[in-house]
């Protein structure tokens, strides 16, 4: 959509909505230089704004509370890890799969963030323990799995071998159908 349709659509509507001030700046951006139309259209946006005809739509800020509560249990149960053992493990992998198996707790307030931290330490606490766990311990295995990488020079019977072993690591309990 070009600046024009943006701006006469802003006027029309009576708003400016993050995706359309997005658009613009995007236009801006790539742009080597902008035509008078478009520095016109922009100054009558400006004096839209300005005047209130035209009322910018503030972005939504929230949070994932949850992230937080992951980040902080994974940070505490690495650094134990680390500091008895020669493991380095990556806490954003460890906080990234724990993360996919829990609720999500979205807040837009600090009030409904305070909300949410009590509700998850209440009903939620074991679970993202148990979850940072089940990460750390998959990440701390698969340190262990001696891997060996397919060679460009290996035969094609010897490559579906290195494949199907592969395969029976991660999914043995998978059953071939004859």
């Amino acid at each position: 959509m070009s600046i024009e349709k943006i701006v006469e659509q802003a006027l029309q509507d009576g708003y400016l909505t993050p995706a359309m001030e997005a658009e613009v700046g995007r236009i801006c951006d790539n742009a080597s230089e902008l035509s008078i139309e478009e520095y016109m259209a922009l100054d009558r946006l400006m004096g839209a704004l300005l005047t209130g005809e035209v009322v910018a739509v503030p972005r939504k800020q929230f949070i994932n509370v949850m992230e937080e509560l992951v980040l902080t249990e994974a940070i505490a149960r690495v650094a134990e890890i680390e500091a008895t053992s020669e493991s380095s493990i990556d806490v954003g992998d460890i906080a990234a799969y724990a993360l996919n198996r829990l609720p999500p707790l979205y807040a837009t307030t600090e009030e409904g963030a305070s909300y949410q931290r009590i509700r998850a330490r209440a009903e939620l606490q074991e679970l993202i323990s148990q979850q940072v766990s089940e990460a750390i311990n998959l990440n701390l295995n698969q340190r262990n799995d001696h891997r060996t990488p397919v060679s460009t020079k290996t035969t094609g019977n010897e490559v579906l071998r290195q494949v199907s072993s592969l395969l029976q690591v991660y999914a043995p309990s998978f059953e071939q159908k004859s």
